[in-house]
């Protein structure tokens, strides 16, 4: 169950932005899936072209280190830190709170080896693959939803026993067969796409934390 606070920046996001008012359904779904991976100790897998894979970027920074607010470390390791003598205290100091989420587009020596041996339709399932379990979640992102190489690694991760979520225009194209969830932008356009993506991110990544963070 989500908490009343991360319903609330749900909500607000909702009533400033008409076309995240839009998918309000499924964007708390995907926030309850979300969340249920990271407190079941999954990863979340994020793959995309282009700016999709820039996005991605974007979304692993906002995951794994504070967004909006203090995420303390887990007092666990802070502790053990502390013990280590001055050093680890000034760790246990800086370090954050933060959520497992990897962009797949940032391993390029494998990828550009993929694409080499095998060819680039196969750049993410290969990794989906090697790094799947059940219970890790994979997040594809096509302005269009026809990315072969998106459409590919949401297989892999549906036969690996993984939750996928992708990120579409209006049309789910092909990714509608391939992916548990959809969230639509409520555009056509490659760059309108994007910008609401941008938004649809901002606001799943807010809720989750608040979530796992807020008080």
């Amino acid at each position: 169950m989500l908490k009343a606070g991360t319903e609330q920046i749900l909500h607000l996001y909702c009533e400033k932005h008409p076309h995240i008012a839009m998918i309000e359904d499924s964007l708390r779904a995907s926030v309850e899936l979300l969340c249920d991976c990271f407190a079941r100790g999954g990863h979340l897998y994020i793959c995309g072209n282009g700016g999709s894979c820039a996005d991605a970027d974007h979304i692993v920074g906002e995951l794994v280190k504070t967004f909006r607010i203090a995420r303390p470390l887990d007092s666990a390791v802070r502790d053990r830190l502390s013990a280590e003598g001055a050093n680890g205290a000034a760790l246990a100091q800086k370090l954050q709170g933060g959520l497992p989420a990897f962009n797949l587009g940032a391993q390029t020596a494998l990828m550009t080896a993929m694409i080499n041996d095998v060819g680039g339709d196969e750049i993410y399932a290969q990794q989906v693959s090697a790094y799947g379990r059940p219970g890790d979640m994979l997040l594809g992102i096509s302005t269009s939803g026809n990315s072969k190489n998106i459409c590919h690694a949401g297989a892999v991760a549906r036969a690996k026993g993984m939750r996928t979520l992708g990120f579409t225009g209006k049309s789910g194209g092909k990714m509608e067969q391939e992916f548990d969830m959809i969230l639509h932008a409520q555009a056509d356009s490659t760059e309108d796409v994007q910008d609401q993506h941008s938004t649809i991110y901002h606001a799943i990544c807010a809720a989750v934390e608040y979530q796992f963070w807020g008080n």
